[in-house]
């Protein structure tokens, strides 16, 4: 709920992009003004355009040399700019769920209504980038200093906090779900083994939370050091009947995914199963990513050890590869994680259950249709019913609601509502379909 509140504050305050929004609340405290962030990779998605970013536990007054003054340079922090956000949406969906997972099963009809809402005022906390340059000048790198010493020995990129949002004030988000004759019970009851009938969350942010930030790198070069500024590079676009942003998608998608295709029937099927495994466990995706992510940060090889055996197969054939082909296996199963991780929980387990239904080649044909409008704008759509059109009503429904999870409120005519700028998150539903319809071997 968190990392959904912080994305619409981002896309609220800043419809460049060039603000990033905290996705955990418990790791806010690590992108306050100063601190360093390591660039987990040099390459960006179409549906998180944004640099995926890693705490270092320091800040930049902890690698300077001390300064002639002895001042911190946290002094240099400047407070402005109170903002009020309102936001307040309700949804209404009407029909029908069949989903069976494991030993829960429910069959039910009936209508549901999703409602958002929350009031926020968060202020800016930034240093100028003039107070930046002239520390450049002033305070020395303690090039001795353990974090620096290692990073050296890396390609990891380095990062600088200058700009936050943070909550003037205590807030509370709440969501709230009610179930006209089971519809999401119906849901609940699949995934969490209980069938409420209403389900109310809420999550409160603390006053002084950091909800999105913009950082500068930091270049390091015998023992001196600068800022500078890197313009946001925009996707390379393919010159044919592709265009827009579903052109930019289907080019991402493909060129990322391009090493799967080589792979033999057996690997594949290794990848497949390894990634089937992480999306019934989320502490497992999160440690494959990381796996993923020190292989192509590693100058000198990485040792790929686990204690899980659902991620040993996949370990033991990328420890044989050469370096050229691991660091290309790595990026490939990256993009992969990246999207799924994107995707919300349910999601994760409805695509599963579309694995299992084989309805993913629909499922793709669907959302590549939806990525043909402006999801964006907000406008109301028509896509042609017969992609809705599934052997089994159960498997629509399944659909329908995988899509809303995304933002997108369709109905059983083919009518579309998109909600909430959802352009990302149904970019990040196609790649994860793609790649699953891929490694599945479906037709």
């Amino acid at each position: 709920m968190f990392k959904k509140l912080t994305k619409i504050i981002a896309n609220e305050m800043d419809p460049s992009k060039d603000l990033v929004p905290v996705e955990s609340i418990a790791d806010n405290e690590h992108f306050r003004p100063l601190c360093l962030l390591k660039k987990k990779r040099k390459s960006k998605t179409i549906f998180h355009p944004a640099p995926y970013y890693q705490r270092t536990g320091f800040t930049l007054q902890d690698v300077l040399l001390p300064g002639e003054d002895g001042k911190s340079i946290e002094s240099l922090l400047q407070v402005s700019s109170l903002f009020h956000l309102r936001k307040a949406t309700t949804d209404q969906v009407d029909g029908g769920l069949s989903i069976s997972f494991d030993s829960t099963s429910a069959d039910l009809q009936g209508g549901a209504s999703l409602s958002k809402a929350f009031s926020v005022k968060p202020q800016k906390r930034s240093i100028s980038l003039q107070s930046l340059e002239a520390l450049t000048k002033e305070r020395g790198m303690n090039m001795n200093h353990s974090f620096i010493r290692q990073l050296q020995r890396t390609d990891i990129d380095l990062y600088v906090v200058t700009e936050i949002l943070e909550a003037s004030e205590e807030t509370v988000y709440k969501e709230s779900t009610k179930a006209d004759g089971g519809f999401k019970a119906t849901f609940y009851a699949t995934f969490s083994a209980k069938g409420n009938r209403e389900n109310n969350q809420d999550i409160v942010i603390p006053k002084g939370c950091t909800l999105a930030f913009r950082t500068i790198p930091v270049l390091i070069r015998d023992g001196e050091w600068e800022v500078g500024y890197l313009p946001r590079t925009k996707l390379e676009t393919i010159g044919d009947e592709l265009t827009g942003k579903l052109g930019e998608v289907m080019h991402e998608v493909e060129y990322r995914c391009e090493i799967f295709y080589k792979l033999a029937p057996d690997v594949l099927l290794i990848v497949f199963n390894t990634i089937k495994a992480v999306m019934r466990d989320k502490n497992l995706l999160q440690e494959l990513r990381q796996k993923m992510e020190e292989i192509l940060e590693q100058n000198d090889g990485y040792e790929l050890k686990t204690e899980s055996p659902d991620l040993k197969d996949l370990f033991n054939t990328l420890q044989h590869l050469p370096k050229d082909g691991l660091l290309l296996f790595a990026h490939g199963i990256t993009y992969n994680l990246d999207a799924l991780h994107e995707l919300m929980d349910e999601q994760l387990w409805l695509l599963l259950e579309s694995l299992e239904r084989r309805i993913l080649s629909q499922q793709l044909n669907l959302v590549e249709n939806l990525l043909k409008h402006d999801l964006d704008k907000g406008k109301s759509f028509h896509v042609d019913a017969r992609l809705l059109s599934f052997p089994h009503e159960e498997e629509q429904m399944l659909t329908m609601e995988l899509v809303q999870l995304s933002g997108v409120q369709l109905q059983q005519d083919g009518s579309a509502v998109p909600r909430d700028q959802p352009f990302e998150s149904v970019a990040a539903l196609f790649a994860a379909l793609y790649t699953l319809n891929l490694l599945s071997g479906s037709k």
